[in-house]
């Protein structure tokens, strides 16, 4: 049965227990936050507006709370840094926010040292909630703008590479211009980011984001508790890189929703040494590739739960 035999046999080991028991609790977890690179028109959507992705993801009208309605999926948006007033948003939404906005990671930090740490724990503590709620699998993704520049810049750093390499069109495409003042961006932040290679919470906050370091945080936590993860596009896969930096088995873990066709992505997976499970060309992020790689990794569980061993 190929990859779904391969699914089957993580799960197993996920689980710890054969047969396999069906994924019947899945939960869509979208971490939110504005990133202050954007004000440089490195994203195809205005600066400081994904107080708007997220209420279309609240209001049921984005492509992510259509799919997870689709598959029986619990949808929870967390916002960690959106540029918007709290009363603008739920207060199950904005109990763990660290800060209004991220920092302009090429001239400033994304976080203060308190932030970010802040950011990490808030992520372990999501992971703790969703284990101790009986959640069986997490399919993870982001609400942002600007978010790409920032894990771009993160995996770039971490795999020595230039800003060029890694600079891709983002989840809603950009123009040649645009993705030029990205490429510059990102050079100018990875010349920040170098420095603190060896510490990677120091590395989040001089240009992550509050987001992309709650993420990490997640990240680890969910392995820690034995949650298997779909990741999703560039962002996921940047705080994965991330994270398998301070546990280097972790990644046994998580699976790869799909290619996003952003070149960084591909970069850090490759490191990561995790094969996506679809390609669509799907690039609009928000938890929809993964989202799209669930049914499949349901089916596995299906199959290695009720088929006979086979030798």
């Amino acid at each position: 049965l190929g990859r779904l035999d391969e699914l089957g046999e993580w799960l197993a080991a996920a689980q710890q227990q054969v047969p396999v028991r069906p994924v019947a609790r899945p939960r869509v977890l979208l971490f939110a936050g504005d990133h202050g690179v954007a004000q440089l028109g490195v994203s195809a959507r205005p600066a400081g507006s994904t107080r708007d992705l997220v209420r279309a993801v609240l209001d049921g009208t984005s492509p992510a709370a259509v799919l997870a309605r689709g598959v029986g999926a619990q949808l929870r948006v967390v916002d960690l840094a959106v540029d918007c007033d709290l009363e603008e948003l739920p207060e199950e939404v904005t109990r763990h926010r660290v800060r209004r906005g991220s920092g302009r990671i090429d001239i400033e930090d994304a976080l203060t040292a308190e932030e970010a740490e802040a950011a990490f724990r808030a992520g372990m503590a999501l992971a703790d909630e969703e284990a101790d709620a009986g959640t069986d699998l997490v399919v993870l993704g982001d609400l942002s703008v600007g978010g790409t520049t920032a894990a771009s810049t993160l995996i770039a750093a971490l795999c020595g590479t230039d800003a060029s390499v890694v600079t891709g069109r983002g989840g809603a495409p950009i123009d040649d211009l645009a993705w030029m003042r990205k490429c510059a961006a990102i050079r100018d932040a990875l010349r920040r980011a170098r420095p603190v290679l060896g510490d990677q919470l120091e590395l989040l906050a001089a240009v992550g984001g509050a987001d992309l370091t709650a993420m990490t945080g997640f990240l680890l936590q969910s392995a820690v508790r034995r949650t298997p993860v779909i990741l999703d596009g560039v962002v996921s896969a940047a705080c994965a890189l991330v994270a398998q930096r301070v546990a280097f088995r972790a990644p046994d873990w998580w699976v790869a929703g799909q290619a996003s066709g952003e070149p960084a992505q591909a970069k850090a997976l490759d490191r990561i040494a995790l094969n996506p499970l679809l390609d669509h060309g799907v690039t609009a992020g928000e938890g929809t590739g993964a989202l799209l790689a669930l049914p499949l990794v349901q089916a596995a569980a299906a199959l290695a739960a009720e088929l006979p061993v086979r030798d």
